[in-house]
């Protein structure tokens, strides 16, 4: 293995523009806490990628250019919602569309509730949230406003703070949870309001090659930090 590594060629870095505009994914994954990679990934290959130690919005703003450089139009942008990504790439680009991950704003109202909301308000509201694959933006913003005109005084509750005997919401979480969805919104649909575009509603071709990745990478647990790097590279640029 060590020989098959070394004789792998750096990746040239050339960025292979496809023909017609795209929607380009934009994800990032991390191997350790300091290693990781961001990925542009349209109709099923990587266009291009770039090792990161942080995840920050300048570098999705980055590789935007790059590929915009290269000669890549966009039609759209599928991100994951990371806070900042979206008016880094709207301040650019402010023609060119960006689907919101339906799934992880899915996983963002699950971190806020947990699988098994203790509150009536909360498991509504996880149930509105697990329909979003299955919906449109109107027939959702119907529901969070029957929603929080239902559960409208629930939210406003406060209660002493233990730290500073101060008052403070009781229910900060689920109020967490409803200003992510409803914040969202407007960007969780698009893939609809562009049929034309082929726009895909998650990032999962991302997430699913990134664990592919992973799994690939561990079984190779002992490789130099080289060759763990050729490697990877290999996989992104054949994927």
């Amino acid at each position: 293995m060590r020989k098959y590594f070394d004789g792998i060629c750096p990746v040239t870095g050339e960025i292979i523009a496809p023909g017609q505009p795209v929607a380009v994914i934009l994800d990032a994954t991390f191997f350790s806490r300091c290693d990781g990679v961001l990925v542009a990934r349209a109709d099923g290959r990587n266009l291009l990628w770039a090792e990161i130690a942080t995840e920050n919005t300048g570098h999705y703003g980055e590789m935007a250019d790059a590929l915009a450089y290269a000669g890549v139009r966009f039609s759209a942008f599928v991100i994951d919602g990371r806070r900042g990504v979206r008016q880094k790439l709207m301040g650019k680009y402010p023609d060119v569309p960006i689907q919101q991950c339906q799934f992880h704003q899915i996983q963002t109202v699950t971190r806020y509730l947990s699988t098994r909301p203790k509150t009536e308000a909360g498991r509504e509201l996880r149930r509105i949230a697990l329909t979003l694959a299955r919906t449109d933006r109107e027939t959702l913003a119907g529901k969070l406003g029957e929603w929080h005109s239902k559960w409208g005084e629930f939210l406003r509750e406060k209660s002493p703070n233990r730290m500073t005997g101060k008052p403070s919401f009781t229910h900060r979480r689920l109020r967490s949870a409803y200003r992510s969805l409803a914040s969202n919104l407007p960007w969780l649909f698009t893939c609809l309001e562009h049929p034309g575009l082929g726009i895909p509603n998650t990032t999962n071709s991302c997430d699913g090659s990134f664990a592919h990745w992973k799994n690939k990478l561990r079984v190779h647990r002992g490789l130099s930090g080289e060759r763990r790097r050729k490697m990877m590279n290999y996989f992104l640029e054949n994927s």
